[in-house]
């Protein structure tokens, strides 16, 4: 009888995020059960000779179950893959998570199809072939992906194999984002195994609290803000609206808010909404410059039950917290590109987040040379990606193959991260009792927030406090 673990991916790194339970029972039965299923970004791709999204580390047809803790695409961008290179399990997640899944797979699919293609007709222009015989998935591989999702509730233990039963908590991260309960019976023990995903915040924002969760023997935890805090609530509504006012009232410049099609999205709409109610928000066009963070924003108005009690009573009085004046989602690709041509100030905000894909790069391209603008990054950005690079102070920064200066005024507000800081991951972890914690394991992050969150929950009790490598096995 044996419990083994080992990480495949967010293993000192942010991205990536793949962790393998392996079980064998009392009568040689083996399970294996994936722990999310999340592609690399940055430098875990370009720091290395071989795409890690290309290796999994394990034979895919050799899983039983995948387990999803939500739908962001370092949890879960790699599923089509998965599924085409033989996969044929359940994949367990959230309605929501499913729901998100679906357009946010569809997009990724679209994302790959044309960067190779983009990247094979530059190879060629050089006289040489791709480095890669194709691109990661194409749309066609996300179908037979979704058809096998298999929902599960909240607080609803369901037996996805012989002996190991999963219950969800919301991880109040994203919409429909879980916390993963595994309780496995190899037979010999009962281990209770908790795996966070990504855990969010304890702020009055749309999603409720993270929610408490039965005793583990065993945690992984993530750790991406393991080492700092983020701001307050009021000071954040001040400072948005302090950003806008200078860049769009004061400079007459456009102000680029690069982010998350899911959850930072709506967040920073719920924001300018209540703003606006307010008559604070002053009059400018603000553009939702990206299709897939528009089909998100209509997922999320399908679930407002999730949302927390405060803002379901908002709903009363105001049916669409997420439209204002002034507001226009656009769609088409040729109304993006008329936004270059914009005159006088505006906000737009543009996916991707780390900014590595997505309409934002057109729009890094053509404004950040002039300082009138500004570029307001609201969460995360893993270390190589072009955020990164901007947020790290580049002078110039190559983007579509050109040399792109940055004069534009680079600002920063982690506030409306959708992870939780070190002080609420210590709140999140509260509920356990250091001394039946057996085994902790600190995923998703970097050198300096995962040493920072290990020394502080070192000093709260917990013991056994391990950062696994890529590919390094743990018996349980």
């Amino acid at each position: 009888m044996a419990i083994t673990l080992t990480s495949h991916g967010a293993a000192e790194t942010v991205t990536g995020s793949k962790h393998l339970i392996e079980v064998t029972d009392r009568n040689g039965e083996k399970y294996r059960v994936l722990l999310d299923c999340g592609m690399f970004q940055g430098e875990a791709v370009y720091d290395v000779k071989k795409d890690p999204n290309r290796d999994f580390g394990f034979e895919p047809s050799s899983i039983d179950v995948l387990v999803l803790s939500h739908a962001h695409i370092d949890h879960s961008g790699l599923v089509p893959r998965l599924v085409a290179e033989g996969y044929e399990g359940p994949i367990f997640s959230t309605p929501a998570t499913r729901d998100l899944c679906e357009i946010m797979l569809m997009d990724s699919a679209h994302i790959q199809e044309y960067d190779y293609a983009y990247d094979a007709k530059r190879a060629r222009k050089k006289g040489r072939e791709p480095e890669e015989d194709g691109p990661l998935y194409t749309k066609d591989d996300v179908p037979p992906a979704m058809a096998l999702f298999q929902v599960v509730d909240y607080a609803r233990p369901t037996e996805i194999l012989p002996g190991i039963t999963l219950t969800y908590t919301d991880a109040g991260h994203i919409l429909g984002s879980a916390a993963v309960h595994l309780s496995i019976d190899d037979g010999d023990r009962v281990l209770q195994l908790s795996f966070t995903g990504d855990v969010g915040r304890y702020v009055d924002r749309l999603l409720p609290e993270p929610v408490t969760f039965r005793q583990a023997d065993v945690v992984i935890c993530e750790s991406t803000y393991g080492d700092r805090d983020h701001s307050p609530i009021k000071e954040a509504e001040e400072e948005l609206l302090k950003h806008v006012t200078e860049i769009c009232v004061k400079n007459r410049g456009k102000l680029l808010i690069p982010a998350f099609s899911i959850g930072k999205t709506q967040e920073l709409l719920y924001t300018l909404n209540s703003l606006s109610n307010d008559g604070l928000l002053p009059r400018i066009p603000v553009f939702v410059d990206s299709p897939l963070a528009i089909s998100a924003t209509e997922v999320v108005r399908g679930y407002t039950e999730l949302f927390r009690e405060a803002v379901r009573e908002e709903l009363r009085k105001d049916p669409d917290l997420f439209s204002f004046p002034g507001v226009e989602f656009t769609r088409s690709a040729d109304r993006s590109k008329q936004l270059n041509s914009v005159e006088g100030p505006c906000i737009i905000i543009a996916a991707s987040g780390m900014m590595e894909a997505g309409r934002i790069k057109h729009h890094l391209r053509n404004e950040l040379g002039d300082e009138k603008n500004g570029l307001l990054a609201v969460g995360f950005c893993a270390p190589g990606t072009l955020g990164a690079r901007i947020l790290d102070g580049a002078e110039e920064v190559n983007i579509f193959g050109e040399a792109v200066a940055v004069r534009a005024k680079i600002m920063r507000m982690e506030f409306y991260s959708a992870h939780a800081d070190r002080n609420e991951l210590v709140r999140y972890l509260s509920c356990q009792d250091p001394k039946k914690v057996k085994k902790v394991f600190l995923v998703h992050g970097v050198d300096h927030s995962l040493n920072g969150l290990r020394d502080l929950l070192g000093a709260k009790g917990f013991k056994n406090i391990e950062i696994p490598k890529r590919g390094q096995h743990f018996v349980l």
